[in-house]
């Protein structure tokens, strides 16, 4: 069973006996949610996301694309590999790099 965690995304649909898993287990989302493309899927649980995000440059007036890496939790019951493009939103810190978890994969 999974539990309504607040944001309309499309649960998985397997399930999972992880307590960190937003739908299966406890953990809650909050705050920030982000969009990015994944680059590294390496670690069993973990996975590095890249978003791109447009930078205001003052001197000059214009707008430069920029780009940041943030680690993010990927819960079992949710299957992703390098070059998926996932939804992600903000939880409580899960270790030293890790403050969020991955709630859906895009098309």
């Amino acid at each position: 069973m999974t539990r309504n965690i607040g944001i309309s995304v499309d649960p998985p649909k397997t399930e999972c006996n992880d307590h960190l898993c937003p739908f299966h287990g406890t953990l809650s989302v909050r705050g920030k949610i982000i969009e990015g493309k994944i680059v590294s899927s390496k670690a069993p649980k973990m996975v590095v996301i890249q978003r791109e995000h447009p930078k205001m440059i003052v001197k000059f007036k214009r707008y430069a694309r920029s780009q940041s890496k943030i680690h993010a939790y990927k819960p079992s019951c949710i299957d992703v590999k390098e070059g998926d493009r996932v939804m992600t939103a903000e939880c409580k810190p899960i270790s030293k790099s890790i403050s969020f978890v991955v709630l859906e994969v895009l098309s």
